[in-house]
């Protein structure tokens, strides 16, 4: 099992930027493909991006595609999202995930751990 801890949130200006991390308490970090998931106000969750195993494979939803990165520091056990550019419509309650895929999945099914979440308020 994996416990997942977002911090990073806040309140920031249309244009800014905010990293967000995923701490976990677990020693078997390296073995999870990671995510991040997102969820605002009136509105189903969704997917942001996704980490492979290793740290090489990753992939974005097309609205952050360019603006994010996500990352991951397997021996410090912490993931990473930067966010850059931000918008208005990235608003929302965001989510770090933990699944056994093999391979980064975008199908919240497939995460099998869940963080808390951390409040992003991008202002116009």
């Amino acid at each position: 099992q994996v416990q997942l801890v977002e911090s990073g949130g806040g309140l920031v200006q249309a244009g800014g930027s905010l990293r967000l991390s995923c701490a976990t308490s677990g020693r078997t970090f390296s073995t999870y493909t990671l995510g991040w998931f997102r969820q605002a106000p009136g509105k189903e969750r969704e997917f942001v991006a996704a980490i492979s195993r290793s740290g090489y494979g990753t992939f974005y939803e097309n609205s952050v595609k360019g603006r994010f990165t996500i990352s991951r520091d397997n021996a410090k056990n912490t993931m990473y999202l930067q966010m850059d550019s931000l918008k208005p419509e990235d608003t929302a309650v965001y989510y770090c995930a933990a699944g056994t895929s093999v391979v980064p999945t975008n199908l919240p099914r497939n995460y099998d751990y869940w963080g808390q979440g951390t409040q992003v308020t991008v202002s116009s």
